[in-house]
């Protein structure tokens, strides 16, 4: 009995570092029960890479690392042993690339190769590099961002200054008064567009009213025999040009009175002695007129005489 119970000790003790061991691999990400073919991968560098880190290919876990190989010696690269799935095909002349995130999570992306007739058989060598990180990147990045500092301040600076200008807060409160002026000139505008569509129809009924009248007038127009009215207008021109003819020619009183010179200086000088008697005739009336108011004394007294 005594024996017994030290061999379920030992059993019990053996089954619980089992367990343990199981369950340590299984956090580590490695499967103790797993038939995945073995494949070896080189790399110049694996900084960060550790057992059981995952293994993708085209985005899917298709296997793990299960240990690293450094070779003291640098007359090779770090050997690294991976377990890839059994299913996974390899194609000859693919590669891997150590890939790390922004978390600091590190793992390996297989690179396949176009290649349908060889691939790499399991316990092979595959090729690998270091992609460099995002923080790799960033740290690239670093002396640009010093350069640019100093700038960023001037900038700063220039900003401030602008801000703190009294023109800026003068320049927002017209542009706040010129908004409203626009939403004044807005509500004006709607309410004249809204009268004018109100007096839309009466102005378009005085608008037909003028072409009721217009077409009127042109079917009046339309009625007037034109053919008659410019034979009299042509009858009309023919008259006044045989007058005109006339006046020019030596015909009649008009044409000679227009037209002979001498009859022109016969009635200037008519008109001259007209006026020199008229003048005479205001100057002396005596010589011309005798008026007798108490009788007539003598022949000559009682009668009117005209002195040549």
């Amino acid at each position: 009995m005594k024996h017994g119970k030290e061999i379920k000790i030992a059993l019990v003790a053996l089954l619980g570092l089992f367990i343990l061991f199981v369950g340590l691999n299984f956090l580590k990400g490695l499967n103790v029960f797993s038939k995945g073919d073995v494949y070896y991968i080189t790399f110049p560098d694996v900084t960060g890479l550790s057992s059981s880190s995952p293994i993708y290919a085209d985005g899917y876990p298709v296997g793990t690392v299960r240990s690293i190989s450094y070779d003291y010696t640098h007359e090779k690269q770090t050997r690294v042993e991976a377990d890839i799935t059994p299913d996974m095909r390899i194609p000859q002349g693919s590669s891997a690339v150590i890939e790390s995130d922004m978390l600091g999570n590190v793992r390996v992306n297989l690179l396949l190769a176009n290649n349908p007739r060889a691939k790499v058989e399991p316990g092979g060598e595959i090729p690998g590099t270091t992609a460099e990180g995002l923080m790799a990147k960033a740290a690239t990045l670093i002396p640009m961002v010093e350069q640019m500092l100093p700038k960023l301040d001037s900038i700063l600076a220039s900003v401030n200054a602008l801000l703190a200008d009294p023109a800026i807060a003068q320049s927002l409160q017209n542009i706040q008064a010129t908004t409203a002026n626009l939403t004044a000139t807005t509500e004006q505008t709607n309410r004249l567009m809204t009268t004018l569509n109100k007096e839309l129809p009466t102005l378009t009924g005085k608008a037909n009213g003028v072409m009721d009248n217009v077409q009127t007038l042109t079917s009046n127009l339309a009625k007037v025999d034109v053919e008659a009215t410019m034979s009299k207008v042509n009858q009309t021109l023919s008259n006044v040009q045989a007058v005109t003819d006339k006046i020019n020619s030596n015909e009649g009183s008009l044409g000679l009175l227009m037209r002979d010179a001498s009859l022109y200086n016969n009635l200037t000088a008519t008109a001259a002695d007209a006026d020199a008697l008229m003048k005479d005739l205001k100057a002396h009336p005596k010589r011309y007129v005798h008026f007798s108011v108490f009788g007539k004394k003598d022949k000559a007294a009682d009668t009117l005489s005209v002195n040549p």
